[in-house]
C-alpha cells in the first residue's frame, strides 16, 4: 500500500493515490487531468518502514529518481511516477505490501491474489468485500477490514440506509497514519474499479486526530471527514452493495499490469470550490488558463462569489493556480525529457527566469536539481 499525496494546505484550526507509474510494468494511470504531486512528508513516511529494516535508503530514493537531498527539504514534492516507483522499490526491497509498517509482511503478490480470488467468484460488491475481508484474514499480519450493514428488515431509522467497511488497523506501527489514508484510499478506488463506477461517499471516519493536510481529504474522498472517531470506516448507500462485479480476466491483467498507478490513482473527486477550479485549470492544459471570470462563468458563478466561496476555504485562484503550475512543473522536470524553458513557456511564464524564482517559492529548490542528475 502506499500513502495518498497531499498538498500544501493550511493547518487546520486545532490541529493528506495511483499514481501514475513507471515505464515496463507500471503504465501511467488512464485519467487525463493532471495528477497532483505527493508531498516530501509522504515520501519520508513511506519509507519509515523501510529504516527500521535496515534497508538502504538512498538506493531505495535513487531507484525512484528522487534526489535524497530533497528529504531535507520541507516544501520539496515529487511527482506522482517517483512515488509509484519508490512505491514499488520499497515492496520489492522488503517483499512486503505493507512497507515493513505491519506486525508480519504481507509477501508481494498478495493484493494480485486477493484480485482474483474477488473477481472470479463475487457476483456483486457485497460478495466482493466480503471476499476480500475473509481473504486477508488468512494473513496473520494482513490488513483488517469487514462490512457492516443494517438488516434489511430492520424497522427503518437514521443511517438504516447506510453500510460502512470498518477497519482495525491498531496491529500497525504507523504513527504517520500513512497506512489508514492507504487503506481507505485503495479500498474506496478498488470497489470502484470492480463496479466501475465512482462510488460516491456519504463520509469517512477516522481514529485519528486531523492532521496538518486535513484540507487534503476532501480531495481524496470528496466527503465529509471526521477524526478521533471511535473506528475508521468509509460509510456509503447500502444499495450500491447490489451493484454487480462488472470487471473480468482481460480487466484484471491490465489492471495488476497498471499497479500501484491505477490503485492509487489520484482523482479529484473534490466537491469543494477549490477542487472545481483546479479540475476547470487543469483542463485547459497546454492551452493558456482561463482567468478567474472565465472560470466563474463555466461555474455559473459571479467573479465575486467565486472568490468568497475560496476565501471560505482558505484559499484562493491565485494559490490554486499556482499550485498546479507547480505539480505540472514537477511532473515534467522528474521525467528529464522537457527543458527548464519549454516547461516555463507552456505553464505562461514571460521567460524563464520569472518560472525560476516561482518554483524556488513553491518548493524551496531550484527546477534544475528536480531533473534527473540535477
Amino acid at each position: 500500500m502506499a500513502a495518498p499525496p497531499e498538498d500544501d494546505a493550511p493547518p487546520a484550526h486545532g490541529t493528506p493515490p495511483t499514481y501514475d507509474a513507471a515505464p515496463a510494468h507500471d503504465a501511467a494511470p488512464a485519467h487525463g487531468a493532471p495528477t497532483r504531486s505527493v508531498a516530501i512528508h509522504h515520501v519520508r513516511a513511506s519509507l519509515r518502514g523501510a529504516e527500521r529494516h535496515g534497508a538502504d535508503i538512498t538506493a531505495l530514493l535513487e531507484q525512484a529518481a528522487i534526489p535524497p537531498r530533497l528529504l531535507e527539504v520541507p516544501l520539496a514534492r515529487v511527482s506522482p511516477r517517483q512515488f509509484a516507483r519508490l512505491t514499488k522499490a520499497v515492496w520489492q526491497a522488503l517483499d512486503d505490501e505493507l512497507q515493513g509498517l505491519g506486525p508480519q509482511p504481507l509477501k508481494v503478490g498478495t493484493f494480485a491474489m486477493m484480485c482474483h480470488a474477488v473477481v472470479h467468484c463475487s457476483p456483486d460488491l457485497r460478495s466482493a468485500l466480503d471476499r476480500g475481508s475473509a481473504f486477508y484474514r488468512l494473513f496473520p499480519g494482513g490488513p483488517r477490514f469487514h462490512l457492516e450493514e443494517k438488516p434489511a428488515d430492520e424497522k427503518p431509522a437514521e443511517g438504516t440506509h447506510e453500510a460502512r467497511v470498518v477497519f482495525d488497523l491498531t496491529a500497525f506501527d504507523d504513527p504517520d497514519h500513512y497506512l489508514a489514508e492507504s487503506a481507505t484510499v485503495v479500498t474506496h478506488r478498488f470497489a470502484g474499479w470492480l463496479i466501475r463506477s465512482r462510488i460516491n461517499l456519504i463520509r469517512v471516519e477516522f481514529s485519528h486526530p486531523a492532521p496538518r493536510h486535513v484540507l487534503e481529504y476532501d480531495l481524496l474522498y470528496g466527503a465529509p471527514c471526521s477524526f478521533r472517531a471511535p473506528r475508521t470506516a468509509l460509510v456509503f448507500d447500502r444499495a450500491i452493495l447490489d451493484r454487480p462485479v462488472l470487471q473480468d480476466e482481460a480487466e484484471l491483467r491490465a489492471f495488476l499490469r497498471r499497479a500501484p498507478g491505477d490503485v492509487l490513482a489520484r482523482l479529484d473527486y473534490g466537491s469543494t470550490a477549490a477542487a472545481q477550479v483546479r479540475r476547470l485549470l487543469g483542463q485547459s492544459l497546454p492551452d493558456r488558463m482561463p482567468d478567474p471570470q472565465d472560470v466563474a462563468a463555466r461555474l455559473a458563478l459571479s467573479a465575486q462569489t467565486l472568490r468568497r466561496r475560496l476565501a471560505a476555504e482558505g484559499t484562493s485562484f491565485q494559490r490554486i493556480r499556482d499550485q498546479l503550475r507547480r505539480d505540472v512543473a514537477i511532473a515534467a522536470l522528474a521525467t528529464g525529457t522537457v527543458s527548464i524553458e519549454d516547461i516555463s513557456q507552456r505553464l505562461g511564464f514571460s521567460e524563464p527566469s520569472a518560472f525560476h524564482r516561482a518554483f524556488k517559492r513553491w518548493t524551496g529548490s531550484a527546477p534544475r536539481s528536480y531533473q534527473p542528475g540535477g
